[in-house]
């Protein structure tokens, strides 16, 4: 039940785009969409779903029926991400944001990230070897994105928690900074009741007071002439053309147009060059994205050294409480693709062994210092007393040479129980140590064979927790 007050508000646009969204948010269902893993789907393969392309998004496809998806396996080896098509266009302005930056790999800023959808879609769209930083406040939903990222498999991410406010102390450092910012979500409506309960004309100021700050903070990591991207799931004009013309008149920010020819609305009440995903206009949740250029003068990153080949560093941590951290076995480093080894340095963290792009290892030290890191690159495995164990980031990492481990293919019911982390049969064949599932010729996760059983490695919290009935 849409409240007075949020109608009221609708109303006062006056804008004749939202004269049938109450209608739209009440009397009709969500879309349902997912995008494709391009490092894990070919488009030349069969499609998992029934082809209906997002028009915005190379790898979008829109579903005619909520499926269950926490019963499909490729889900969790991340083949495709469960995304509302109106969030897709991350990736488009991404792609554009590349193509104006011409100065090859870039350095993106995602900085309220959880779940992971729109960090996946910019990770996606930029140049090879471009660097993402995932960054998100909230305690929980920082581990969920941190699942989220090392299922989609790609090393060239970063994963933080905390204040935006630690942004400032990274410096000018990112050529491009996503904000999509804690709002009122009305947006989201038509799928949430509790968005409906929620909201009030006091939650909305307290989101424009919030995301002020936010944007205070990550502006002074952003590079001169660099791109700071702002969104919303919500309506109002508050958090959206009057937060861009806030941020233009304190920063000086200067308004971009994206010039897409997607047929997408524009902004309300503004000249601004903003997008306006309207529910019952468009196949999608209510979505509103600007992008601003910050004043200056952008040039192309320098990598020192960066055609001097990683050579695998030993470890270069230190344990809590003093002490080095495990050195790396030589083993570990046949782990990772043969045309990749020399592009990664192996270090050892606390708890485990990261293989980390060498070209931005300068910039880690960094993050390490002045962020909340919680996984860099891919996290290759944990160290358990003299035991150097496999992870799942590296299982469904595009580091991974599979051929490093002895494989067995599961059919659909086994890879669900991999899944729940109930114990799994292997052939008679198979040899010891740790070996490999797949399951559709892609890989599922490891088990450690012992002969008469074998260990489940999948990890506990990531685990589905439910039975599928029939």
């Amino acid at each position: 039940m849409l409240k007075p007050e949020f109608l009221k508000m609708i109303a006062s646009l006056d804008d004749g785009r939202f004269a049938s969204l109450a209608e739209t948010l009440t009397e009709t269902a969500p879309e349902v969409s997912v995008r494709l893993n391009p490092r894990k789907f070919s488009p030349a393969g069969e499609t998992p779903f029934p082809e209906e392309p997002v028009p915005w998004c190379e790898g979008g496809i829109y579903l005619s029926e909520r499926p269950k998806f926490t019963f499909d396996p490729a889900l969790h080896q991340g083949v495709y991400y469960v995304q509302d098509a109106s969030s897709m266009i991350m990736g488009a302005v991404a792609a554009e944001l590349a193509r104006r930056l011409a100065g090859g790999p870039l350095l993106w800023l995602d900085a309220c990230a959880a779940p992971g959808g729109k960090t996946t879609a910019a990770l996606d769209a930029l140049p090879s070897g471009s660097l993402v930083v995932a960054n998100e406040f909230d305690y929980g939903r920082a581990e969920i994105l941190a699942e989220n990222v090392a299922k989609w498999g790609s090393p060239y991410t970063v994963v933080t928690r905390g204040d935006t406010a630690r942004c400032r102390a990274v410096g000018e450092v990112f050529d491009v900074v996503a904000v999509d910012a804690p709002c009122s979500g009305e947006g989201m409506m038509r799928k949430d009741a509790t968005a409906c309960q929620q909201w009030s004309a006091a939650l909305v100021e307290e989101c424009v007071a919030r995301q002020k700050e936010i944007l205070s903070n990550v502006w002074d990591a952003l590079r001169p002439g660099g791109y700071l991207v702002y969104s919303t799931c919500t309506f109002n004009t508050r958090e959206n053309e009057e937060m861009v013309e806030w941020l233009c008149g304190e920063y000086g920010a200067e308004p971009v147009d994206m010039e897409f020819p997607f047929g997408i609305d524009g902004a309300v009440g503004s000249d601004l060059p903003a997008l306006r995903f309207i529910p019952g206009r468009v196949r999608g949740e209510g979505l509103f994205m600007a992008v601003v250029r910050k004043p200056g003068e952008w040039t192309p990153r320098e990598f020192p050294g960066e055609n001097t080949p990683g050579k695998g560093r030993k470890g270069t941590g230190k344990r809590k409480g003093g002490g080095k951290a495990p050195e790396i076995p030589s083993e570990v480093r046949a782990w990772i693709i043969p045309g990749e080894r020399e592009n990664f340095l192996l270090t050892a963290t606390e708890n485990g062994l990261r293989a980390f792009p060498a070209q931005w290892s300068d910039l880690l030290s960094l993050f390490l210092k002045k962020l909340q890191v919680i996984s860099a690159g891919t996290e290759l495995a944990e160290t358990r007393g003299h035991d150097v164990v496999p992870t799942q980031a590296l299982a469904l990492s595009t580091l991974l040479d599979a051929d490093a481990f002895p494989r067995v293919e599961t059919d659909r019911e086994t890879a669900l129980a991999y899944l729940r982390r109930e114990a799994v049969a292997l052939p008679r064949e198979t040899p010891r140590g740790f070996v490999l599932l797949t399951y559709g010729g892609r890989p599922l996760g490891f088990v450690k064979n012992l002969g008469n059983r074998a260990n489940n490695l999948y990890p506990k919290e990531w685990r589905i927790k439910s039975i599928q009935k029939s």
